[in-house]
């Protein structure tokens, strides 16, 4: 990956974490790597813990971002998901969230896988 694309996917993800804490959510991590993958943010609010991908682009010409959020991919966030889980201790609802980033706008879609 180029450095200017770890730049804008950077940014994309700054931008989602300060969405999700003006409404009131705590970042738990952001990047959490283990061998298997990497998760691009995890939040909590009451006994919710968040899993979101994020998808950031510069223009739509290559589709939504949302759309590159395959049935694969939302297969591997799980398995990342619990082996997040073996590490840190959550009694409550697990939520799956992907966050489509564009120059002007934010769309974050709640709980759809």
């Amino acid at each position: 990956m180029t450095a200017a694309r770890q730049r804008l996917g950077a940014q994309g993800e700054q931008v989602v974490a300060r969405w999700y804490r003006r409404r009131g959510y705590r970042v738990v991590a952001r990047n959490w790597r283990c061998a298997e993958g990497e998760i691009d943010l995890v939040l909590s609010q009451a006994k919710t813990l968040v899993f979101c991908e994020v998808k950031t682009r510069t223009s739509l010409a290559y589709g939504h971002p949302a759309e590159a959020v395959t049935r694969a991919k939302q297969r591997r966030i799980r398995r990342l998901a619990l082996r997040f889980l073996e590490t840190h201790q959550h009694r409550g609802r697990l939520r799956f969230d992907v966050a489509a980033v564009l120059p002007d706008s934010v769309e974050v879609i709640e709980d759809c896988f």
